[in-house]
């Protein structure tokens, strides 16, 4: 049996740092809670009311960066109807110094994401797959947002 040569496991590595470092690794995905508006880039002209979509948020991590990509779907259809990258602000989950009583130790936290230069908040309610869109201008004005 031949034995593998000291070269093979760095290089392995290595290759392994590289593709992750430009393809940005996967951390989480989301389903926008039924009772939360569409974030302000998905329009529904049609008249379709918003419980007959569904809206999919996926965060990912690149070295310089983080990313939110958002698709629109509606109900009970698995074909996309929208897709959109946003860019997350820097500095992590925002909590903000007073939060909302109701809620678990650490929560709301939010995140700042901008899709094509139109910002929106996403709010963490509690730890699990649903996220919702704060429309409160309170939390707003905390998080240095201008509200469009």
């Amino acid at each position: 049996m031949k034995k593998c040569r000291p070269i093979y496991l760095p290089l392995t590595l290595a290759l392994l740092a590289v593709i992750t470092n430009v393809a940005g690794c996967a951390e989480s995905s989301f389903d926008l809670a039924s009772d939360s508006r569409l974030p302000k880039w998905f329009t529904v002209t049609d008249g379709t009311p918003r419980g007959e979509f569904r809206v999919t948020m996926d965060y990912y991590s690149y070295p310089n960066q983080s990313e939110a990509v958002f698709s629109l779907y509606k109900k009970g259809n698995l074909l996309r109807l929208k897709k959109v990258t946003g860019l997350i602000r820097k500095g992590g989950p925002i909590k903000l110094k007073n939060p909302p009583a109701g809620f678990p130790e650490g929560r709301p936290i939010y995140e700042v994401i901008t899709v094509d230069g139109v910002a929106d908040i996403i709010e963490h309610r509690i730890k699990g797959p649903i996220f919702y869109v704060t429309d409160d201008p309170d939390i707003w004005k905390e998080i240095g947002v201008e509200q469009k």
